[in-house]
């Protein structure tokens, strides 16, 4: 059952002030399956309260205990995975198979943050004189905004969500309004595990009004946001009149290499999974093919074979391998930039159109032909879409890869060991995975460049975006 989904504030699930809500669809059925709570400026205000309190008591638990209470979330969640995955599938639409991946995922986010809250080391940095001790210790932050979206609502979440716990930081989320119950239920797995009141805010809404009110507010220190590069420029430039610290993972335009000495069918068949998974709604998704002329016409051969085998529907049935897009623009959208490469010559080898007229429901479309002028080669699609074609020699595909101003995932395929340093020096980008699906491990880091955003969600480098090192020099009398 889906059930209406609240605000949670200082420890309280509660509706918002005046009882405003927001109707919740389901993309598969464009039927609303419930409400979200609408939050006030007083709900706002009430949250900050919290969450200034919140970080008193939080950051004084030691690290030990604050993951002791982490990784009894973490199992909270496995345990309750099947009932979660079921809501991300009715709100979200992907398949319930990748919906309860997803949920089991974020478990295991969660562990690794637990263990980095122990290992938040400072240092001793020798000293010039006898008798003085010069420290560096690590404090959190303070309290965080944190503001996700719709494609991922636990798995946004939980990395910022773990590092501030992990840390010391209290937080307030902005869950997205298209997909509320999924993020709420892991919010409730860290309530129920025994996190204070006050540590964790939840509140949905208007997403500008939220963010233009919370952002420069003094009790916020650390604002950290998924979404958008034109939106997160917006909320940096926010943060920065008021000196917060930001970690920002924005949009991106991954490019695929494939040289002609890979096995083009395992790469074809591997890349083409990656593509249309959860309908190509992934910041990190393979959107440019660019395939070395000798293997192109066998790559799109393979690639366009695997797209036609795609199973699409909605995502409780069984057998289903990509569901609708996540809500109605997302279908016009899609539909201009085909029409965009059509008029200027290129060609939909498969797909192209919406299935039928109930759902968000889009074919996977595979299009060659393109040229740089066309609107898809520069602009990220977000949706079951690939572009593929050809090019000549490295120095072609590197220039290619590095053109736009994004630079957050990049793949490629070689059986060189030299190919493959050699690409991986040359393309800018914050990850680059080569000759399989690498990215997006708790324990790597995830982040773009350029307009991709800074700052990392995954590895080591996560949990130090929300630390202050404190340095301490000390002498004797």
């Amino acid at each position: 059952m889906y059930r209406d989904v609240q605000l949670h504030i200082n420890g309280q699930w509660r509706g918002a002030e005046g009882g405003r809500t927001i109707p919740v669809l389901n993309p598969a059925t464009e039927e609303v399956i419930g409400t979200v709570a609408h939050a006030s400026k007083g709900d706002l205000d009430a949250a900050l309260d919290a969450a200034a309190k919140g970080f008193k008591l939080w950051s004084k638990v030691s690290a030990y205990d604050r993951a002791k209470v982490m990784r009894k979330a973490a199992d909270l969640l496995r345990e309750r995975a099947v009932d979660i995955a079921r809501l991300m599938t009715l709100e979200q639409g992907k398949p319930l198979p990748e919906a309860r991946m997803e949920t089991l995922a974020a478990a295991d986010i969660i562990d690794w943050f637990a263990e980095e809250a122990r290992r938040a080391y400072g240092r001793v940095i020798p000293a010039r004189g006898q008798g003085v001790y010069q420290l560096v210790i690590k404090e959190p932050v303070g309290p965080v905004a944190a503001f996700t979206p719709w494609n991922f609502p636990i798995n946004q979440v939980v990395r910022k969500l773990s590092a501030a716990l992990a840390a010391g930081c209290s937080i307030i989320v902005k869950a997205p309004e298209e997909t509320p119950a999924s993020p709420a239920e892991l919010i409730r797995a860290f309530v129920d595990a025994g996190v204070p009141a006050g540590v964790i805010g939840l509140v949905y809404g208007v997403p500008a009004e939220i963010s233009e009110y919370l952002i420069p507010h003094p009790v916020i220190r650390k604002v950290t946001f998924t979404g958008s590069t034109p939106v997160g420029k917006q909320l940096s430039a926010l943060a920065g009149l008021h000196m917060k610290r930001v970690t920002m993972e924005l949009g991106g335009h991954s490019p695929v290499i494939v040289f002609e000495d890979a096995d083009v069918d395992a790469a074809a068949k591997q890349i083409a999974t990656a593509k249309f998974r959860n309908a190509g709604q992934v910041c990190v998704s393979p959107t440019r093919f660019m395939v070395q002329e000798k293997a192109y016409d066998q790559f799109v051969e393979r690639f366009v074979a695997y797209a036609k085998t795609v199973k699409v529907g909605n995502g409780l049935e069984e057998g289903i391998q990509m569901g609708p897009l996540a809500n109605e623009r997302r279908v016009p959208a899609i539909e201009a930039l085909i029409a965009d490469a059509q008029q200027k010559g290129a060609e939909v080898k498969t797909g192209g159109s919406r299935i039928g007229n109930k759902g968000y429901f889009f074919e996977p479309t595979v299009v060659t032909g393109v040229t740089r002028e066309m609107r898809m080669m520069n602009e990220e699609p977000f949706g079951p879409l690939a572009m593929i074609f050809p090019f000549s020699d490295f120095d072609e595909a590197v220039e290619e890869a590095n053109r736009l101003p994004y630079g957050l995932a990049s793949y490629a395929y070689t059986r060189s060991a030299k190919t493959a340093n050699a690409i991986a020096a040359s393309v800018e980008a914050g990850m680059m995975t080569i000759n399989h699906l690498g990215l997006a491990l708790p324990e790597v880091p995830f982040g773009g460049v350029k307009d991709s955003g800074f700052g990392s969600e995954g590895g080591s480098e996560a949990i130090e975006a929300y630390l202050n090192p404190k340095f301490v020099s000390q002498a004797g009398l």
